[in-house]
């Protein structure tokens, strides 16, 4: 796994083969960074913006967004073995200056961390079979914890149906192979 852009294109990324994590395949990271880039519904730039990324795992979005410039990035993982190995990439790539880790689960982070950060970009990529981020999303709605010009993108299961009618709106949805991507702002 390699960094697709900017300051740190090409370097390699250490990743975790394991049933609890899924890594977020090259191909549809690329076809994220695309979109938000070069879509005309999608107004908020990677450039100086603060990023929370939930369920991170190894740190791949995340560490995308400061290579394109992102002035920070808060990485939220309970899983102790994706979590050694995210530290582990944020350190060799120098990157602990435009970083905060998390150690714990996204519920817990939030109500913790709500009234201190407000975000420009929210990245939430749970294991499939899990819906209790649908109450992160709430939570980060609920305190308004979100920028004026803010994007919200989930990756889900394609096959997956959750209503976000109530939660933010629907800017766009892309399939890439079993990949859903839902970008959104509330």
């Amino acid at each position: 796994m390699r960094i697709i852009s900017g300051k740190l294109k090409g370097k390699k990324l250490n990743f975790l083969n394991a049933p609890s994590t899924r890594p977020l395949k090259d191909m549809v990271r690329e076809s994220i960074f695309n979109t938000i880039l070069h879509s005309n519904l999608i107004t908020v730039p990677i450039e100086g913006s603060k990023v929370l990324d939930i369920y991170s795992g190894t740190g791949s979005f995340g560490i995308e967004c400061i290579s394109r410039g992102a002035s920070e990035v808060n990485f939220v993982e309970k899983d102790k073995k994706a979590l050694k190995i995210l530290k582990e990439n944020l350190n060799n790539l120098s990157l602990n200056n435009k970083t905060l880790v998390f150690s714990e689960d996204a519920q817990s982070f939030l109500r913790k961390k709500i009234e201190i950060n407000k975000f420009d970009i929210f990245f939430l990529d749970p294991p499939f079979l899990n819906k209790d981020y649908l109450k992160n999303i709430e939570s980060i709605k609920k305190e308004k914890i979100y920028k004026k010009k803010n994007l919200v993108i989930i990756h889900r299961e394609k096959n997956s149906i959750e209503n976000y009618k109530d939660l933010f709106e629907i800017i766009k949805i892309s399939f890439y192979g079993r990949s859903k991507i839902i970008f959104g702002s509330f």
